[in-house]
């Protein structure tokens, strides 16, 4: 059986059935070979957070694996499509743009359906995400992870050739304080900070021009101070971005907001 036939015949197992045999235990899937794949570090880039996105660069790729967010990380670049495999692997969903996303959406019949698996099984599928994908020639791979210190991130760090994490925060205190758990974690497994992005920095009153806090005061920039990097981009409230993430159209925005991180992407 494929990988894609396999990774599907998962999903569509149901009921305590299903979450014995396919999401709650250990398989082939999880921790067991301790994570070393010889893998080898082709200069792609890793994104840590809840979600970040460049734009004008020749040739990406997302890959969206975790079970809280990773829908919404590839619906700003399509509202359809579905991955496809052969005996050379599975290939990714190729945006008009040339974007190539892989996701566990993208194998799902049923968009709305949760995928209900355990942190094992989840981390084993990252791995072979990035082994059995054909990747092509990407000049930055992206991988959408989930806030905190669980079994993504740890895979992420431990098997992938990572070169670097930015960490997408917001201004809320509670925030912070997982921010800085990302931050520890990675220096601790000796992961480059390229820097921090604040998400739902403001909101612009589109009568005054205004700048509302609605989440509070950022204090983003103390917290990069505090901790050695650098502020990469604050991001506004904005409804125009919502309305074309929504119509799987992100690419088209105008994105000022995050140049610097582009230009710290330039410097891998």
């Amino acid at each position: 059986m494929g990988f894609l036939d396999e990774i599907k015949n998962k999903m569509h197992l149901g009921g305590q059935q299903g979450y014995d045999q396919g999401y709650g235990q250990d398989d082939d899937y999880g921790y067991d070979d301790g994570y070393d794949d010889g893998y080898q570090n082709n200069g792609y880039s890793g994104a840590s957070g809840e979600g970040f996105y460049t734009q004008d660069e020749p040739s990406n790729g997302l890959l969206g694996q975790t079970r809280r967010g990773e829908a919404e990380s590839v619906a700003v670049y399509t509202r359809s499509g579905q991955l496809v495999g052969d005996e050379k692997g599975m290939y990714p969903y190729e945006t008009k743009e040339g974007i190539k996303i892989v996701s566990i959406n993208l194998l799902m019949e049923d968009e709305e359906a949760p995928v209900v698996w355990r942190g094992p099984v989840i981390a084993g599928a990252v791995k072979q995400f990035w082994n059995e994908a054909v990747w092509g020639d990407v000049d930055y791979l992206f991988v959408d992870m989930p806030p905190g210190t669980g079994d993504v991130p740890l895979t992420v760090f431990q098997s992938l050739p990572v070169d670097g994490i930015v960490i997408v925060t917001s201004p809320q205190e509670l925030v912070q304080m997982i921010v800085k758990k990302a931050f520890h974690m990675a220096n601790m497994m000796h992961i480059p900070v390229l820097g921090l992005v604040e998400n739902f920095s403001y909101l612009k009153c589109p009568d005054c021009g205004k700048k509302i806090a609605l989440f509070g005061e950022s204090n983003i920039d103390e917290v990069a101070a505090k901790e050695g990097t650098r502020v990469l981009g604050k991001l506004p409230l904005d409804p125009a971005y919502a309305k074309a993430a929504d119509a799987g159209a992100f690419y088209e925005m105008e994105n000022p907001y995050l140049d610097a991180a582009v230009d710290a992407l330039k410097t891998i």
